[in-house]
């Protein structure tokens, strides 16, 4: 039976394992804790063999407003790590690059590399951290109301820490989409081939379900064979090693405004004062 304070949701459908982030409260913002229920749930998948595919979902109207930059466990070191980046505690930039290699960027690369085929079904608003959460997985399906948005670089960041956008937009649109931090519909994802499929909200659980089915059928061996020769293949393309990059000039980005601003951050890099505008900006949406 699963408890009560948790803010993910487990449950299996016929050979289907379905994720599911409940903090509708907080339209599924990635609190620390909810980040290692997911990972947590993903375990639980990958040891289950009745389980074929991963749907990862979310309740409420929203698929995830990102990371959850009032967190109280945000500086709080868990007491195990999937990562060997533990320290935390310590001071400036390399506490900061503890908490981001592995709750961000560490966990992203394990969903990512994640051996049975996972499926994303979006519905709502998908901003930052959500963005990170939706591109580990192999399929996307969104709902007809979803949109997508990385605001970062109004906080003086270029972008969430897995960077992924040239390969899921392509180069140009990645960089006009950061650079004025806009956002982007389903069908406008769905053309840049960042989607696979584009359906009516009330008809987003049924149809993501019915695609699992689908790839459940197939003889598991060969899905997972494909699965990781496609993602060998962007990885030759230079993905992995651009992300490495990408990662270490958000943490420049930073270290940047912690001594520019002069004050403590949270876990995003976002000064107080930029905080306060993102919270009322949030209150108002």
């Amino acid at each position: 039976m699963e408890r009560p304070d948790r803010t993910v949701r487990y449950e299996v459908r016929g050979g289907v394992a379905w994720i599911v982030m409940d903090r509708v409260r907080k339209r599924n913002a990635q609190s620390v804790p909810m980040t290692y229920e997911l990972n947590e749930a993903f375990d639980r998948a990958a040891q289950d063999r009745e389980v074929k595919v991963v749907v990862l979902a979310a309740d409420g109207p929203h698929f995830s407003a990102g990371h959850d930059i009032s967190d109280p466990a945000r500086y709080d070191e868990p007491g195990h790590c999937v990562s060997t980046w533990a320290g935390w505690e310590a001071p400036g930039a390399e506490g900061r690059l503890a908490r981001e290699h592995e709750i961000y960027f560490d966990m992203c690369k394990r969903w990512r590399d994640f051996a049975k085929p996972t499926i994303a079904a979006v519905q709502g608003k998908c901003i930052g951290g959500g963005l990170m959460l939706a591109w580990v997985c192999d399929l996307i399906v969104a709902a007809e109301d979803a949109f997508f948005l990385d605001p970062v670089v109004d906080f003086g960041v270029g972008g969430v820490e897995w960077l992924a956008h040239p390969w899921e937009l392509g180069p140009r649109k990645a960089k006009e989409l950061l650079m004025t931090a806009e956002s982007w519909t389903a069908r406008q994802a769905e053309a840049a081939g960042m989607v696979n499929h584009v359906v009516p909200a009330d008809e987003l659980e049924a149809f993501t379900q019915r695609l699992a089915e689908k790839i459940a059928s197939k003889p598991q061996l060969a899905v997972k064979l494909v699965k990781q020769a496609i993602n060998a293949a962007v990885d030759a393309q230079g993905q992995w090693n651009a992300m490495q990059t990408a990662f270490g000039l958000h943490q420049l980005a930073h270290t940047h405004n912690m001594l520019m601003f002069g004050e403590p951050m949270d876990p995003a890099g976002i000064p107080a004062k930029v905080r306060a505008s993102m919270t009322a900006a949030a209150k108002d949406s």
